[in-house]
């Protein structure tokens, strides 16, 4: 079979079209990428660091307690925070230790964080009935409540409250820069 001159390059071309128009789908429906700016979220996560976020999220089923996730604050500014409490949960903090349903709950993506702070406790005690004015002792059904890694510097629901599910962007997937410290486990089994 003879191939005309000149549709090799056409071929190349659409082949070209078809791939940027798939990336650019993935992109916008299924994934993002991000770069962490502060410091809320150390150690786990450092200011520019590049991380890749699965956006495919769009009911409570898809979320678990302690994922890493994206979330618009503000209509200018998204978080990267760690879900602490799911709809129905009774979280609470006492003498540096997560209480979520009257069970203490560890924290080993702290450890790092609560060796240098000599005896000093590195999350106040607080409780929701307590931060919500009274309002909820349980995180309101369609909502989660969050808090940043570096529990001392972070701006999080403790401030500006529960975030409602249809605000969340997605998890975070993937951190890929700086390329020695690439890693996928941001997430804690119970």
């Amino acid at each position: 079979m003879m191939k005309v001159k000149g549709t090799e390059g056409l071929e190349w071309l659409r082949t070209i079209g078809v791939a940027i128009i798939l990336a650019v789908f993935f992109r916008t429906f299924f994934f993002s990428s991000y770069i962490v700016d502060g410091e809320s979220m150390m150690p786990t996560l450092e200011n520019g660091n590049l991380l890749i976020i699965n956006k495919i999220v769009d009911e409570i089923d898809d979320l678990t307690r302690f994922d890493v996730i994206v979330f618009h604050a503000t209509p200018e500014d998204d978080f990267v925070k760690r879900i602490i409490g799911l709809p129905g949960d009774k979280v609470e903090y006492k003498n540096d230790v997560l209480y979520i349903n009257n069970k203490a709950v560890k924290e080993p993506y702290l450890e790092k964080y609560k060796m240098g702070l000599n005896g000093e406790n590195l999350t106040g005690d607080f409780t929701l009935k307590g931060i919500s004015n009274g309002m909820s002792e349980v995180v309101p059904k369609d909502h989660i409540f969050v808090l940043g890694d570096n529990r001392k510097d972070s701006y999080d629901s403790r401030y500006f409250g529960f975030v409602p599910i249809e605000n969340v962007v997605g998890k975070v997937n993937l951190r890929y820069w700086p390329i020695d410290e690439i890693d996928t486990d941001f997430n804690i089994i119970m």
